[in-house]
C-alpha cells in the first residue's frame, strides 16, 4: 500500500494520498491549504489517478483545496453532514478572532461547495480505488468529525484520524461545535477500542500507533483510568 503524507499550509495540516499501489487509482484525504500542487506532484510521481476526496472534518486547514481538487479531477468530495456547512462558512468553525482573520483572507462568503459532494455517516463502508474504507463518526473536535480506516495487504489496520488524536495529544474542543464529553467518548470508542498495532495517521504531526498512545498519551491514559 502506498501512503504519502503531505504537511500543508501554515498550520501544517496533514494531507494524505492513499493507493493500493503505484500506477492506479488513489484517494486524497484532507487536502488543506496549499495542498493542490503537492498532491499533483505525488500523482505524477507515482502515476496515480484520484477517484475521491475524503474529509475527516470541516475545518478550513483540512478542506481548503478539496473543491479545487475535486473539480480538477471530476471526483466526489466526501464529508459528514454535520460539518457540511463549514465548507461554505469556514469562519463558523473557529473563534471570533480567528474568524476575522479568515474573513480577511478568504473574503466574504458564501464560499462554493464542491460540485460533487457526498455525505458520509458512521458505519459506512466506501469501496474506492480498490480499497474498503470504513467510516466512524467521532464527534468532539467538530460535530461531523469522522475517522477513515483501511487495512494493508499485510493485515495492518490504518486509521486516518483527522484531529481526533495526535502523537501525545488530542484535538481541541473549544472551537464552536466542540464537545469535550463527546470527544472523550470518541477517543474511547475509536482509539482505545482498536488493536494496539493500528497505525494512526493524524491530522497534524507524526504518525503513531494505538499502542504508543495508549501507553504514553496523557489524555488517553486518563480515559483508560
Amino acid at each position: 500500500m502506498l501512503i504519502a503524507a503531505l504537511p500543508t499550509g501554515p498550520l501544517a495540516a496533514n494531507c494524505y494520498v492513499l493507493a493500493p499501489a503505484p500506477g492506479g487509482d488513489c484517494i486524497v484525504v484532507d487536502p488543506g491549504q496549499e495542498a493542490a500542487e503537492q498532491v499533483e506532484k505525488v500523482l505524477s510521481e507515482h502515476g496515480l489517478t484520484p477517484v475521491a476526496v475524503l474529509l475527516t472534518h470541516g475545518h478550513f486547514d483540512h478542506v481548503w483545496s478539496a473543491a479545487e481538487l475535486g473539480g480538477r479531477h471530476g471526483v466526489p468530495v466526501h464529508v459528514h453532514a454535520r460539518d457540511r456547512h463549514l465548507l461554505t462558512d469556514p469562519a463558523a468553525g473557529v473563534d471570533p478572532g480567528f474568524a476575522a482573520r479568515l474573513s480577511s483572507l478568504l473574503g466574504e462568503g458564501p464560499h462554493a461547495e464542491p460540485s460533487d459532494l457526498v455525505e458520509v455517516a458512521g458505519g459506512d463502508t466506501l469501496s474506492l480505488a480498490g480499497l474498503e474504507v470504513g467510516v466512524e463518526h467521532t464527534p468532539g473536535h467538530t460535530p461531523g468529525s469522522v475517522v477513515y480506516t483501511v487495512t494493508t495487504e499485510d493485515g495492518v489496520p490504518v486509521m486516518f484520524a483527522g484531529d481526533l488524536v495526535f502523537a501525545g495529544s488530542i484535538g481541541r474542543t473549544d472551537f464552536p461545535g466542540g464537545d469535550h464529553e463527546a470527544m472523550l467518548r470518541s477517543l474511547a470508542d475509536a482509539v482505545l477500542a482498536r488493536p494496539d498495532g493500528t497505525q494512526v495517521l493524524p491530522g497534524h504531526g507524526p504518525a503513531t500507533t494505538v499502542e504508543r498512545e495508549r501507553a504514553t498519551n496523557p489524555y488517553l491514559r486518563d480515559i483508560a483510568g
